[in-house]
């Protein structure tokens, strides 16, 4: 039978804008590769009651309890009488946690105040997890429905005690189960439309859950499968994101969980030997900075024009002024003549040029703010796609950013 956990992350601080809880990605991290999910996660004050109710919910519904936190000395310290309060289970001190506590403040030289004690008190049943980068011990329990453990709050302490005591204990008594995940990174699609899509595969299944993460212009789709073996749950990914990916077709742009589509783009440059460079307009230099953010940039990104003005569309790229004139700035010319131009005078394999409205002036009927133009000029000859967004500023730049670096990867993708 498959075993869920829940972590409990406890501190007042933990509540404030000033400190974020990263300790449960460790520990979820750890037990995810025991097989166990983690479905819920809960972050709660020093609050004796609301904490011990807490833990007494959790020990209900799932087999494993994480508390990470609140086992120093002081009296906001709560977890160790919580955790006893919620298992029904007096706190009894412990010799052997005491002697160790004794001589550990003697190695360091400093005498050991009295409240230091309470970390060396136990759960009635529990085992103490030796912690060798501080002072509080953690704990481990077996239920009648699984096991408890209560490990410290400082990552220094707790990774090597999840590392080195906690997943040797689970890992004899865990049934054979391992959770594999497929992901698909995604563009040029809405998140509605991409659901409407590929709902009708995975909606299917229960095994594997299907996540769907949206950010602007940048979709990731999350298959996660939870099997006895390895080879069911590749098999099963296969079986249900095969369909998918073919569904989606050239808008996976990777299923390197940690790709972007900056560092596909990169890649894709340097295995072609290509180089651009940018012309921009409405994205204000965005697109450049993205296409220089990693290291050793310099490989494919040979310049970056930032030609807000028509004066400047024509001094520095060559835009003729017969089309600015014609057709605006604001057009398929412009943008064509504006990529051109960018190849021609950085010297690049590709010319990659971005003009449009971004808002909120501006625009005309046929080209609203929102509208895009993005051009590109390479070898095999200039394109332009006219794009439209709604939002604000920040988004038709984003997402105009976005598309022309997807232009720019579609591009290479298919040249010979």
């Amino acid at each position: 039978m498959a075993k869920n956990a829940e972590i409990i992350a406890i501190g007042s601080e933990l509540l404030t804008p000033d400190r974020v809880d990263t300790n449960s990605l460790i520990v979820t991290d750890h037990l995810n590769g025991l097989g166990v999910e983690v479905i819920q996660k809960l972050v709660i004050g020093d609050d004796r009651e609301l904490l011990t109710e807490a833990i007494r919910t959790a020990l209900s519904r799932v087999n494993i309890v994480v508390l990470i936190g609140g086992l120093g000395p002081t009296e906001d310290d709560v977890t160790r009488d919580a955790a006893a309060a919620a298992l029904g289970r007096p706190l009894l001190l412990s010799a052997e946690q005491e002697s160790i506590l004794i001589k550990r403040f003697r190695s360091i030289n400093r005498p050991m105040a009295q409240n230091n004690l309470r970390q060396a008190y136990l759960i009635e049943g529990a085992e103490a997890l030796p912690n060798p980068n501080g002072t509080a011990p953690g704990q481990f329990l077996f239920t009648d429905h699984g096991a408890i453990a209560l490990l410290p709050g400082p990552p220094r302490e707790l990774r090597p005690m999840v590392e080195q005591q906690l997943v040797p204990r689970l890992l004899p008594v865990l049934p054979r189960q391992v959770i594999r995940v497929r992901t698909f990174r995604i563009t040029g699609i809405g998140e509605s439309d991409l659901d409407t899509l590929i709902a009708p595969v995975y909606s299917k299944y229960t095994n594997p859950t299907t996540t769907v993460l949206s950010s602007p212009g940048d979709l990731h789709v999350h298959l996660r499968a939870r099997c006895e073996t390895a080879e069911e749950a590749e098999a099963l990914l296969r079986e249900v994101g095969n369909p998918i990916a073919e569904l989606l077709g050239d808008r996976v742009y990777s299923e390197k969980p940690d790709d972007t589509l900056d560092t596909v783009v990169a890649r894709l440059l340097r295995q072609h030997h290509a180089s651009v460079a940018v012309a921009e307009s409405c994205t204000g230099g965005l697109l450049s900075g993205r296409l220089t953010d990693a290291a050793g940039s310099s490989d494919y990104f040979v310049a970056g024009y930032i030609t807000y003005t028509e004066t400047q569309k024509k001094q520095i790229l060559g835009v003729p002024a017969d089309i600015l004139k014609n057709f605006s700035a604001v057009s398929e010319q412009v943008a064509a003549a504006m990529a051109e131009g960018a190849k021609r005078v950085g010297g690049a394999t590709y010319g990659l040029a971005t003009t449009g409205y971004a808002g909120p002036a501006g625009g005309t009927e046929f080209d609203p703010v929102g509208t895009v133009y993005i051009g590109i000029a390479g070898p095999g000859g200039t394109r332009v796609i006219r794009l439209r967004y709604g939002g604000d500023r920040y988004r038709t730049r984003t997402m105009g950013t976005q598309a022309a670096l997807d232009l720019l990867r579609k591009t290479l993708q298919t040249a010979n």
